[in-house]
């Protein structure tokens, strides 16, 4: 059954998904990588839908597989599909380009977050609604990192970095819209996520507890990860 999105939501959600994703392997788009029988992007637009309030899901695809992408999704809510660019903030920008102008929280994910809970993503979202102009879900860092450098051509370690200050990023990443298109319309280089555009610009990025379960899908071993967690959700 196609989920119906809430058309009184003040949430747009963004997923860029036209991305290769090497190190998954080879195999195509890693958005339509299948996980337990069905791509991480059906999975990842599941989740999505089933968030009280988003209005609109945004989805952009590999431009060769715009229609495919648009027919996939079909069944499982009601998604616009544009063509992806060829870096990831390219995708972002083609994505925000069609959110209706009356929609005043942005929401930017992963599809490789495919387990992403609805309740993160109201989180974020009431986080945003609340007056913070930039969001991002995140846990504490329990492993110890040691900042390393070369000598004689082995790494070696030059100190051990202070954890309780570090946190892993996830998403979705949420932005008052003006905020995000501001960050996208200054050119403000490549990065890896958008908030790391928004920090550049100089507004302050706030944090809200993530979720194990939003895990990033990059590996093959992740799979079998996600594989098990389905298996007991």
């Amino acid at each position: 059954m196609t989920a119906q999105l809430n058309a009184r939501g003040d949430v747009a959600v963004l997923v860029p998904a036209a991305g290769a994703g090497l190190r998954l392997g080879p195999g195509g788009p890693k958005a339509l990588r299948l996980l337990a029988g069905e791509p991480l992007l059906v999975h990842a637009v599941r989740r999505i839908a089933a968030a009280p309030s988003v209005r609109l899901i945004v989805v952009a695809a590999p431009a060769a597989e715009v229609e495919a992408v648009r027919a996939l999704l079909a069944p499982v809510a009601a998604v616009t599909v544009v063509p992806g660019g060829a870096e990831r903030q390219h995708s972002v920008a083609a994505a925000l380009a069609v959110v209706p102008a009356e929609v005043g929280i942005v929401l930017v994910h992963d599809a490789a977050r495919a387990l992403t809970p609805a309740e993160l993503i109201e989180s974020v979202a009431a986080a945003v609604r609340a007056g913070r102009p930039a969001v991002i879900p995140v846990l504490p860092v329990i492993d110890t990192i040691k900042e390393v450098g070369l000598a004689d051509a082995a790494e070696v370690v030059l100190g051990t970095v202070d954890r309780s200050v570090l946190r892993s990023v996830q998403t979705p990443q949420g932005f008052r819209r003006e905020v995000l298109a501001a960050a996208h319309a200054a050119g403000l280089g490549a990065h890896t996520d958008d908030a790391g555009m928004v920090e550049k610009a100089g507004v302050p990025v706030t944090c809200v507890p993530g979720s194990e379960l939003a895990m990033k899908i990059t590996r093959p071993l992740d799979l079998v990860i996600a594989e098990a967690l389905l298996a007991v959700a």
